[in-house]
C-alpha cells in the first residue's frame, strides 16, 4: 500500500475555467449511491493491524469508525482487503529475485485457472456487504505507465512478442508487446471486478490506487497541486476500469515534507476531483463511490503522527469536496514495539477520534439541514478552503463511556454559513435542492453519532 512517486515528477497543467465548467456539469448530471450506513454521508473506516498492540494489552479505541478490519487474512470483515496472494493467479515479477509468478507478465497469465481460484476467494474471505478493495501494484493496465522498476513489464512483454514472432522488428515487437499487454491487463482486472460484483454485489468493488493523476512536483514554489493534461487524458483511457468499478480508492497519503503545509491540501483535493470526474465518465445514472485511502503517520517517517493540520488537508479535504469515507490503513512495521502502539492508543484518543467525530457530525448535520437527508454536502468552490468542521462555539465533542458524543446546537448563523459555502449532490432518486436560509428549521440538537 506504499504511494510509489513518479521519477520523471510531471509539472501540472492548470485546468481552465472550461476544464471546471465541463467538469461540474458532469456531475450534476449522476446522482451518488446511498450511503452504506444510513444517514452517514461521510465515514472512516479502520484498517490498521492490531496483533502486536493486542499483544501488549494496548486498547485502540476505534469507536468512531464505521468498519474496524484488519489487512491480514481474516475472512468476514467489512473491509476485504486483496494483496497479490489473496484473489486468482495475478501474474507478477519479485522485483528483488527476479522470479515470475503465474507467468510474470498479464499476457503469460491464465485467466481462466485465475477466474477459478478468485471465486474460491471470494468465497472464503467475503460476507454480506462493505468495501472490497484489490491492491495489485506491480504492474499498471496502461503501457505507459510502467516506468521505474515496473519497466521490466515492458521488456518482458517485448520478449514474449519476439519469442512468438521471430520476423518482428523491434519496432513491432514494442506495439504488439504495448496491445498484448493492455489488452491481458484489461481482461484480468476488469474480469476481477465482473465475477466480485455477481458473487458479491452488496460490497463495492475497486482497485487500491485508481485513479491517480499523479500530482507531485509540491517543492516548485508555485505548486498547483492540478492533475496534468496528459494525466487526465490517461485516465480517460481507463474508461473500462471506471465502468467496471463500483467504488474508487485513490491514495492520499503524506509525505514528511507536506507536513503542515498548504501543498498538501491541495494535492489531496484535485486527487479527489480526478476521482469524482472519472466515477462520473461511465455512462450510468449514479457515479461511483469515493473512499480515499490515507495513513494517521507519513510514508518516509513512519513514527511521526499526522498535526490536526495535517488531519484537515487529507480527511477534512476529502469530505469537503465530496468522497463518500475515507480508509485509515497502517502497515505492520507502523506498530511493531511497545512504544509504537502506546504512541497510536494515545493520538487517537487526544487527536484524530476527535478530529474524526468532528468531520462525520459535520457531514451529517449539513447533509440534513442542507440537503434534507438526501444528499451530500460539497463545495461551491472546490479550490476554497472551506471545511466541514462543527463551530468549536456551537457544539463540543466529547468523550463519554468509550462513546464519542457531540453535544450542541448549530446557531442560525452556522446554517447561513454552510449554505453560503457548501450545496448539494443527491443520492439516487431523491431530490435535494439546497435549502435557503429562509426554509431551513431554525435549531437543532445533536447529542451524538
Amino acid at each position: 500500500m506504499f504511494t510509489e512517486t513518479n521519477n520523471r515528477e510531471q509539472r501540472a497543467s492548470s485546468f481552465t475555467l472550461l476544464d471546471i465548467y465541463l467538469h461540474l456539469i458532469t456531475l450534476v448530471r449522476t446522482s451518488l449511491v446511498y450511503p452504506l450506513f444510513e444517514h452517514q454521508p461521510f465515514i472512516v473506516t479502520w484498517n490498521i493491524p492490531a496483533l502486536v498492540c493486542n499483544k501488549y494489552n494496548i486498547s485502540l479505541d476505534t469507536s468512531p469508525f464505521k468498519g474496524v478490519a484488519t489487512p491480514a487474512k481474516v475472512p468476514g470483515q467489512f473491509l476485504s482487503l486483496f494483496y497479490t496472494d489473496r484473489l486468482g493467479l495475478y501474474p507478477h515479477v519479485d522485483l528483488t529475485s527476479r522470479k515470475q509468478f503465474y507467468g510474470g507478465i498479464p499476457q503469460r497469465g491464465n485467466l481462466r485457472a485465475s477466474m477459478n481460484k478468485a471465486r474460491a476467494d471470494i468465497n472464503y474471505y467475503i460476507p454480506s456487504k462493505g468495501l472490497a478493495v484489490i491492491d495489485w501494484e506491480e504492474w499498471r493496465p496502461l503501457w505507459d505507465r510502467n516506468w521505474g522498476t515496473k519497466r521490466i513489464y515492458q521488456t518482458l512483454s517485448v520478449a514474449h512478442a519476439m519469442q512468438t514472432n521471430r520476423s518482428l522488428t523491434v519496432q513491432q515487437a514494442t506495439e504488439k508487446a504495448k496491445q498484448q499487454f493492455q489488452e491481458a491487463a484489461k481482461s484480468f482486472m476488469s474480469g476481477m471486478l465482473s465475477m466480485g460484483r455477481t458473487m458479491r454485489p452488496n460490497y463495492l468493488w475497486g482497485f487500491y490506487l485508481f485513479p491517480n493523476c499523479y500530482n507531485y512536483g509540491w517543492h516548485e514554489p508555485d505548486y498547483t497541486g492540478h492533475c496534468s493534461k496528459e494525466a487526465r487524458r490517461q485516465n480517460d483511457e481507463l474508461f473500462w476500469l471506471w465502468e467496471s468499478s463500483t467504488a474508487l480508492y485513490p491514495s492520499v497519503y503524506l509525505q514528511e515534507s507536506l507536513a503542515d503545509s498548504p501543498k498538501a491540501a491541495l494535492m489531496v483535493r484535485n486527487r479527489v476531483q480526478e476521482a469524482l470526474r472519472v466515477s462520473a465518465l461511465p455512462r450510468r445514472t449514479t457515479s461511483a463511490p469515493v473512499f480515499v485511502y490515507t495513513r494517521p503517520v507519513f510514508v518516509d517517517q513512519n513514527r511521526r503522527f499526522l498535526s490536526q493540520g495535517d488531519l484537515v488537508s487529507t480527511i477534512g479535504e476529502s469530505a469537503a469536496v465530496g468522497a463518500s469515507g475515507a480508509v485509515l490503513w497502517g502497515a505492520s512495521a507502523d506498530y511493531d514495539d511497545q512504544t509504537s502502539c502506546k504512541a497510536l492508543s494515545s493520538y487517537l484518543t487526544s487527536s484524530l477520534n476527535p478530529y474524526i467525530t468532528n468531520v462525520t457530525a459535520a457531514a451529517q448535520l449539513c447533509s440534513s439541514f442542507l440537503c434534507g437527508g438526501n444528499g451530500r454536502c460539497v463545495r461551491k468552490n472546490y479550490k476554497s478552503n472551506h471545511y466541514l468542521h462543527l463551530n468549536p462555539v456551537s457544539f463540543r465533542v466529547v468523550r463519554i463511556q468509550k462513546r464519542y458524543l457531540v453535544l450542541g446546537r448549530p446557531t442560525f448563523a452556522d446554517l447561513k454559513t454552510l449554505s453560503r459555502r457548501f450545496t448539494c449532490r443527491c443520492y439516487r432518486g431523491l431530490s435535494c435542492s439546497p435549502r435557503t436560509t429562509n426554509t431551513m428549521p431554525y435549531q437543532r440538537h445533536i447529542t451524538c453519532l
